[in-house]
């Protein structure tokens, strides 16, 4: 279980579960400098960060 400021990550194997974490991190590290919060960011926003934010 991995619990961040606006997330908590549960399950996955070892590998699914950092790559989400690191995912989640990243995402809100650009909301925050966006200045947007889940209420009040637009969903296509949102995916448009979570895409970017995810490693390859």
């Amino acid at each position: 279980m991995t619990s961040g400021e606006q997330f908590t990550l549960v399950g996955g194997s070892e590998k699914t579960h950092e790559q989400m974490t690191e995912t989640m991190i990243k995402t809100f590290e650009e909301m925050k400098r966006r200045d947007k919060r889940l209420e009040n960011i637009d969903p296509k926003e949102l995916a448009e960060i979570v895409h970017k934010s995810t490693p390859a």
